[in-house]
């Protein structure tokens, strides 16, 4: 094994001696039973958890790139273990070269050290807290994206269901006009009434007999036979072009608020 000619020489206990050999440094130490267990410090890292940067400033005894000594000591003693050596000999020959080199005494108690056996440290409360911060944080987010999806997507389906129900009142559905029947006699003698009828509409049309000609609700064109005169009730009047015996009749002068109710004689 060995020796490191820039260590220092140990003046307290001989145990140590014993136990370190001629290595005087803990991390020199744990250095050279590593290698001569033909093991690298990349793997170790992984297997223990312990960055990289922290073993390597271990077995270099710097103790100025690591935290304090009882962070020192834990990681001494997991990487100790895992190598199969004694990690109390090693903790005592730390705690000697940390007095001499800093002035202040090492604790030897580990027992509360935040030191795990893989190395890992607990996470802090307010690490917790922020973890679950975010984690509400994301679910209130995902809720509101859905309430939001689930309105536009209502919506859209009133919206479509209502232009549907326009367009189907705006179709030409069969007529249900009641048109009294005549005979042919009494189309020859009688008069001709004829509607062309550009958008649905409701009409009521009585001849001078009391016979109802039409009624109720039209799209399709009408042409109508009775006896003038004719009472004639019109919902949409604009919607209507009427025709007596073959001559244009102008509804404007019978249409109040596009609605027309007169008598028609020829």
């Amino acid at each position: 094994m060995e020796v490191n000619p820039n260590s220092q020489q140990s003046t307290g206990n001989t145990s140590t001696s014993n136990t370190l050999g001629n290595v005087q440094r803990p991390g020199e130490y744990l250095r050279h039973v590593r290698l001569n267990k033909k093991a690298e410090l990349v793997d170790i890292s992984k297997v223990l958890n312990i960055p990289l940067r922290t073993l390597e400033a271990l077995e270099k005894d710097d103790y100025n790139a690591l935290p304090e000594a009882a962070f020192i000591k834990g990681y001494y003693r997991v990487y100790a273990r895992h190598l199969d050596v004694d990690a109390s000999t090693i903790i005592q020959r730390f705690d000697e070269i940390y007095q001499n080199e800093t002035g202040v005494q090492a604790n030897h108690g580990l027992k509360d050290s935040p030191i795990k056996i893989m190395g890992k440290l607990p996470g802090s409360n307010s690490n917790r807290n922020r973890l679950w911060m975010k984690r509400i944080g994301l679910l209130i987010l995902l809720v509101l994206i859905g309430w939001i999806a689930f309105t536009t997507l209502q919506n859209w389906s009133q919206k479509k269901k209502a232009t549907l129900d326009d367009a189907a009142s705006n179709v030409s559905a069969p007529s249900s006009v009641q048109v009294l029947s005549v005979d042919q006699n009494q189309a020859a003698s009688g008069d001709k009434l004829e509607l062309k009828i550009s958008r649905p509409t409701t009409l009521n049309i009585v001849d001078s007999t009391g016979k109802v000609l039409a009624t109720g609700r039209q799209s399709d064109n009408l042409v109508l036979n009775g006896q003038s005169p004719f009472q004639i009730q019109l919902d949409d009047a604009k919607a209507v072009s009427l025709n007596l015996n073959g001559e244009a009749i102008s509804l404007s002068p019978y249409t109040v608020n596009d609605k027309a109710d007169f008598r028609l004689s020829r």
